[in-house]
């Protein structure tokens, strides 16, 4: 008799939380440096759980996993129930503690590495036993996290109209270009003037993109984009190298290479501290308060 036909909650429940977080994350070690366990130990509820199930949940692809179509399915069918578990657990928990607990917290690539982690270690300090998760990524994947309750709280730039902010100052933009560049002696710059300038740029989904060929459409011209790139640091140094130029905010470890160089107009965006909704616990609200408290030493 094939033992899978009796596989219920009982049996599964155990090891839903490796392949859901497997299947979030793409790759079975950062899934276990997530969970805090083993990457043999993570490995072995997978297969445990495709063995009870009688089918294949992933697939090997390049240094990571993807989900197969069965995979896909269950994930759809299970991810809100571990979810709801894990937030239950945290509040219970929180609750019965206020000075421990789990905070799932986001913060964007521009930010890093000196104002978010410094923060992030002074708050420790106060509050050492509420642990933090945390990622670090570009401003619509920090959005579909908090919407969809994988991070609790996130600093975006610019927070989106759906979801509760707090407004934590605004971030400047300027001009960046390699020391030598023909424009490294002015002090302010009209956008008008680099149309014929070659752009270092992010992709298009990234908002500081989208703000690139919108003030460029209305200074008159299309930015001639000729390296496209999501690592801010590398950009910067093709920057340095004398590659193109880039509208950026200013480095918090600043690069000597670099001339950074005022535009005219107002160039500039909101940071707020973004928060989804459902319910928060004690230990969210404490790190929610202590950032709203220092948004100076985020927004600079």
């Amino acid at each position: 008799m094939d033992d899978s036909a009796d596989v219920g909650a009982q049996a599964v429940a155990p090891l839903l939380a490796a392949f859901v977080t497997a299947a979030e994350e793409g790759h079975v070690t950062r899934a276990a440096e997530r969970l805090g366990v083993p990457q043999s130990s993570l490995s072995r509820r997978i297969k445990t759980m495709e063995h009870l199930l009688g089918v294949v949940l992933f697939q090997p692809v390049g240094r990571g996993v993807a989900l197969t179509p069965q995979g896909r399915d269950l994930y759809a069918r299970t991810r809100e129930l571990v979810r709801g578990l894990d937030d239950a657990i945290a509040r219970v928990r929180a609750d019965a503690d206020p000075e421990s607990g789990l905070v799932r917290f986001g913060f964007p690539l521009t930010l890093g590495p000196v104002s978010i982690p410094t923060l992030l270690a002074q708050f420790h300090t106060r509050a050492p036993r509420i642990r933090l998760h945390l990622v670090q990524a570009h401003g619509e994947a920090l959005a579909e996290q908090v919407r969809d309750g994988r991070l609790d709280l996130a600093v975006m730039i610019p927070p989106p109209g759906d979801l509760p902010a707090v407004d934590l100052g605004r971030q400047r933009i300027d001009l960046h270009v390699a020391k030598t560049h023909r424009l490294a002696g002015r002090t302010r710059i009209d956008l008008a003037d680099l149309a014929g300038e070659a752009f270092i740029a992010n992709p298009p989904a990234y908002q500081l993109r989208t703000l690139l060929d919108t003030w460029c459409a209305a200074a008159g011209f299309t930015p001639r984009v000729v390296f496209e790139i999501t690592e801010f640091e590398t950009l910067r140094a093709l920057v340095a190298l004398g590659q193109g130029v880039a509208l950026l905010p200013a480095a918090e470890v600043a690069n000597p290479d670099l001339v950074v160089i005022p535009i005219d107009g107002e160039r500039d965006r909101e940071v707020g501290l973004v928060s989804g909704d459902h319910d928060s616990t004690l230990a969210v609200a404490r790190l929610r308060e202590f950032l709203i408290a220092r948004r100076a030493a985020i927004s600079g």
